[in-house]
């Protein structure tokens, strides 16, 4: 799983995009809810990615490697 930032067709507004999750839709939205809740940001699960509003990616691996994922930072 990579953990990436995007900006393109966001208004240049960037969102930090959780790709490649073992989950279903409903435990995606379930653990974009936590997630959004840990980084006090916006965010919706979209083509079964979650994005976050904001850079929280350093954030987003240490958490996601707590709950038990193999997640690995994306990006520069």
């Amino acid at each position: 799983m990579r953990v990436g930032r995007a900006v393109a067709g966001r208004g240049g507004k960037g969102v930090t995009v959780i790709h490649g999750l073992p989950l279903e839709r409903q435990a995606l939205e379930e653990l974009a809810g936590r997630l959004k809740r840990m980084c006090g940001a916006g965010g919706a699960v979209r083509d079964g990615t979650i994005e976050i509003q904001g850079e929280h990616r350093d954030r987003l691996v240490a958490e996601l490697v707590r709950l038990g994922y193999d997640a690995k930072r994306a990006g520069g």
